[in-house]
């Protein structure tokens, strides 16, 4: 860093001018974007800005560039406990310890996290099962009528590489659409309630992706595969709730749960003591299936439930042709096939006897 931005940058923090440290910092890394102290500093600043999220993201790439660094140990744990992420805290801040002993930071930090995870442990066990559900599914892009209700949100800056997801009661699976991505490109981080994805393909702006997660995971049994047309990543579930949407939303009050109770009807002990049986979730998912497919419905409902099957179960092209006729017809025509759709607009056609008219603002 040049001498009079890192002057700036030490008196915007001892100001506690957060904010102009996290900026001066920033153009710092556009200069100098392999300093791990950078990174580190711009984290702390995040932390004051109570920008977890993005402190966790800066600690991290901290860490890849210097290993040894036991400060961006120290910020990642800091950040995550404020995003009750207790367990990967915990680890990021055994390695800072290892590195730098006799700080009380850690240890301090470290016996805050461990008397979270008991007081997590302990509500866990005195929650009770709630019904079950009959919805094992979501995308970010439902089709049928629940794309008619979705009005598309112009973002201030067009991602690079579109995402979706869908899910079991076990496990989330989310699918980032990139085609023949190197392998040594991708790097891709597992909390306890964040996702970390980074794409840095040479001679192409790096891809970030880092959404703090609807649930809370299993980072151990969370795995990822690169095709050649897409990165599929599939998140292990530590409850065996249904996730409303794939990122966190504090307006997201109602928790469905799948039911881990047997089939013989019988209740589970609620005693702690008790020691839970084992869960099938292959045979509860097609028992879910299997009554979709048997339920009677007539009229739209049946008409709607068809083309969600439809949706469910075709590829990538048939998908993006449904998604590109739907929103560009204002809802009237909905087109399987992507290469008649793919390179053209898509006019709509509305039913005989109307007409077609657009909005004035």
């Amino acid at each position: 860093m040049a001498s009079d931005l890192e002057k700036k940058v030490k008196e915007a923090f001892v100001d506690e001018h957060f904010e102009l440290a996290a900026d001066l910092l920033t153009q710092a890394i556009g200069i100098n974007p392999n300093n791990a102290e950078l990174y580190a500093d711009r984290a702390q600043a995040n932390i004051k800005l109570n920008n977890y999220t993005e402190a966790v993201a800066d600690a991290n790439r901290a860490i890849q560039l210097d290993p040894s660094m036991a400060k961006a140990y120290l910020r990642k744990g800091t950040a995550c406990i404020s995003l009750e992420e207790y367990q990967t805290a915990k680890a990021a801040l055994e390695i800072g310890a290892s590195l730098s002993p006799g700080d009380l930071r850690f240890t301090n930090l470290i016996k805050q996290c461990d008397e979270h995870i008991a007081n997590e442990t302990v509500n866990l066990l005195n929650q009770p099962v709630e019904a079950p559900q009959n919805v094992v599914a979501m995308e970010d892009v439902q089709p049928a009528n629940d794309l008619s209700s979705q009005v598309p949100i112009v973002p201030a800056a067009k991602p690079k590489y579109r995402h979706e997801f869908f899910q079991k009661p076990e496990e989330v699976v989310v699918t980032i659409f990139a085609k023949g991505l190197p392998a040594d490109s991708v790097s891709i981080e597992f909390g306890e309630q964040i996702l970390s994805i980074s794409i840095n393909v040479p001679g192409e702006d790096a891809y970030h992706f880092q959404p703090r997660l609807f649930g809370k995971i299993i980072p151990a049994k969370c795995r990822y595969n690169i095709l050649s047309t897409k990165v599929e990543i599939r998140l292990a579930k530590a409850e065996p709730i249904h996730w409303m949407s794939l990122e966190f939303n504090k307006e997201t009050t109602v928790v469905q749960r799948f039911n881990v109770s047997s089939g013989t009807g019988s209740q589970r002990p609620s005693y702690p003591s008790s020691k839970p049986k084992a869960v099938d979730w292959d045979k509860i998912e097609a028992q879910v299936k299997k009554e979709e497919k048997d339920e009677k419905l007539d009229g739209d409902a049946a008409l709607n439930k068809f083309f969600r099957e439809i949706y469910h179960d075709a590829d990538e092209d048939t998908r993006r042709a449904m998604q590109k006729s739907f929103v560009e017809s204002n809802g009237t025509v909905l087109s399987t096939n992507w290469k008649e759709v793919g390179a053209k607009k898509v006019e709509g056609s509305p039913p005989d006897g109307m007409e077609m008219k657009k909005w004035e603002y």
